[in-house]
Order: C-alpha cells, then sequence, then structure tokens
C-alpha cells in the first residue's frame, strides 16, 4: 500500500525508519496526531518554556500545524522576509484573528534590496566594514546567506525580545512543519526535538505522511457546496487554506529566488503584480549599479547545474556554491557541507 492509496482510518508509515525517529511505527491518523501531542509534552516536561510559538508560513503543512496545534500555542509567528507575497501575510493574519491568536511579525534586520545591491557589509572578520556579504540576485549559492539573513536572525530577535537582558537562560520553543517525507533531506536530518542553545526546536507533524495530510484535510476541511467564507473558515473547526498555494503550488512568504523554478516570475506576475514589479524595480538598479549582468535576474538559479542540498531549517529545498559566486565576510562559513543536528 502506498500513502496516495491509504484510506481513512488505516494506519499509514514511511517505508524505511527515519534516522532521527526516537520510536516510528505505522500509525493511524487518530495515534499521529496522539503522537503529535505527546512530542510536545515531552518538550514542555524537559524544557519549562517561557513561550510556545508556531511558526506559520502560509503553506498547507504549517496551515496544518497551526490548526492542529492552536489550543497549546499562545503566539504565531510570521517571518515578513521583506520579499513575499502580501496576500500570504494577510492570509496568516487572518486565520491568528480567526483562531484568537496574538501574532508576531518577524522582520529580519538587513532588507532584500540591500543584500542584493551589496549594501550590507560584513560585520566580523577581516572584511568588517569594507566587503558586503553578498552582492546580486542569489543563486543557489546564496541559499545559506539568505536563509541567515532574512529568517534565521528575524527569530532570534524575536527570542531576544520576548526574554528581555536573560539572555540565553530564556528558553522558548518554536513549532515548525517539518515532515520526513518531504524530501530526502528532510528524511536524514529533521529530528522531532531539536535544543539549541536557548531555542527548542519541535517538529510536531514530523512523522505524519502524505496520507495523514490527505485524511485530516478530508475531516476539517469544508466541503459544503456552497460560497466559501474566505480562506475556506465557514465555521469555527475549519482547516483554512490560503489561496495563494492554490494559485502558485507554495505559500510565496520568501521569494529571494535563490532556488526558482524555470517559469516561476511568470507565476509571480499574473497572480502577485505588486511583488513582481518590485522585483523588476530590484533588478533595474543591480543593472544600474554595475552588478555582473549575470547576476542580475531574478531566479537566475533556476537554470544552474543541480547539487546536493545544503541544510535549512525552515525551507525544503536549497543548494550548495556555485562556482563563481563567492561569499566573503562572516557568513562564508555557513557553505560548508551540511551539519546534523544530534
Amino acid at each position: 500500500m502506498t500513502q496516495a492509496d491509504i484510506l481513512p482510518g488505516l494506519p499509514d508509515a514511511l517505508a524505511a525508519v527515519p534516522p532521527k525517529a526516537s520510536t516510528y511505527e505505522a500509525r493511524t491518523l487518530d495515534e499521529a496526531i496522539a503522537r503529535s501531542h505527546a512530542l510536545l509534552d515531552e518538550v514542555c516536561e524537559r524544557w519549562p518554556a517561557e513561550r510556545i510559538l508556531m511558526l506559520i508560513s502560509g503553506g498547507n503543512d504549517s496551515t496544518l500545524l497551526g490548526h492542529l496545534m492552536r489550543d497549546r500555542a499562545d503566539t504565531i509567528v510570521f517571518i515578513n522576509t521583506g520579499i513575499g507575497i502580501p496576500a500570504t501575510r494577510r492570509y496568516v493574519h487572518d486565520i491568528a484573528g480567526a483562531w484568537g491568536k496574538q501574532i508576531i511579525e518577524a522582520r529580519p534586520p538587513d532588507a532584500y534590496r540591500d543584500l542584493v545591491l551589496g549594501r550590507v557589509l560584513a560585520r566580523t572578520g577581516p572584511n568588517a566594514g569594507i566587503r558586503p556579504v553578498w552582492k546580486g540576485f542569489p543563486g543557489p549559492a546564496g541559499h545559506p546567506i539568505m536563509y541567515q539573513r532574512l529568517k534565521e536572525r528575524a527569530l532570534e530577535q524575536v527570542r531576544r525580545d520576548l526574554v528581555g537582558p536573560r539572555g540565553k537562560s530564556g528558553q522558548i520553543v518554536f513549532l515548525g512543519g517539518m515532515r520526513w517525507s518531504e524530501s530526502k533531506r528532510r528524511f536524514r536530518t529533521s529530528a522531532e526535538i531539536d535544543h539549541e542553545g536557548a531555542i527548542i526546536w519541535c517538529s510536531p507533524i514530523v512523522h505524519w505522511t502524505l496520507g495523514h495530510l490527505a485524511e485530516y484535510r478530508e475531516r476539517h476541511r469544508c466541503v459544503l457546496g456552497h460560497v466559501h467564507a474566505e480562506h475556506m473558515l465557514c465555521h469555527p473547526d475549519a482547516l483554512p487554506l490560503n489561496e495563494v498555494t492554490v494559485h502558485l503550488h507554495m505559500s510565496g512568504d520568501c521569494l529571494c529566488g535563490c532556488y526558482a523554478k524555470e517559469g516561476e516570475i511568470a507565476g509571480i506576475e499574473l497572480f502577485a503584480p505588486e511583488i513582481a514589479e518590485q522585483i523588476h524595480a530590484i533588478e533595474a538598479e543591480a543593472r544600474a549599479c554595475g552588478i555582473p549582468p549575470e547576476w542580475c535576474t531574478w531566479g537566475w538559479g533556476a537554470t544552474a547545474p543541480g547539487s546536493p542540498p545544503v541544510a535549512g531549517r525552515l525551507c525544503s529545498k536549497c543548494a550548495p556554491p556555485i562556482p563563481g559566486q563567492l561569499v566573503i565576510g562572516e557568513d562564508a562559513a555557513d557553505q560548508q557541507p551540511e551539519k546534523v543536528v544530534v
């Protein structure tokens, strides 16, 4: 039986046991849900944290995670990368309001436009204050920089804002929607629980299969033959749907372009013309300030040679550096081979 053939009420499992699974077995949806709550129970028992925060990007998996855990997390965090589709941002705010949850909109310290135009200088090391950490639109080689600058640092600022001057003694929990069945890299490296300094990462649905997802959506999403409410929030227990994911098959919370697909910009131009206009304006600025032509087009990495992926906790696909576009400054170390968190 394959995941696509799963019938409601029957157990489902991956074909192999993930390397980081503390325990793994075939589970029905209700058993998978119970395991999800047990993981968070374990976190709360081992690390009494000050806050439990749900990371919601607006994608299908993170929305499902939010729906499942909405009674256990006190706050939703949305990372506004500054280069995302505005409709996705509105969607996350709307579902936070529908669920009665506080929302924190995390923002990175460096703007995407400034990174592309080479205006963000290294702050440490021999190039401090002299050389930019990146210049030009990023291809796969730029993913570590963009991930760190647009997402990781935004989340670290959230933690600092919440715990104040106590520094690393103030622990918080981030709930993420990573799953072992998303990709080969997720299967190898994702853990149910990661303790990273003062941040405890918990992935409550990491063990869920495509069958579990499909059955949960069938159980909770409105299927009535009527004019649906916005985001399909037709009743209090309804599982919402981000309209952006219907049109673009992605959340659109980060359009850095590191690993864009061929033709992706055409879809953005059609369904999010305001963000496409912003991207094209940065392209014009990049050409005007003398950045090499091959790096002046958003998404140029779509035609770059494929390579083994490099880790990015909140991103499911990325790739290592391509010869010719180098990273300098304090972030060069981020382009090392994938690290496995134990």
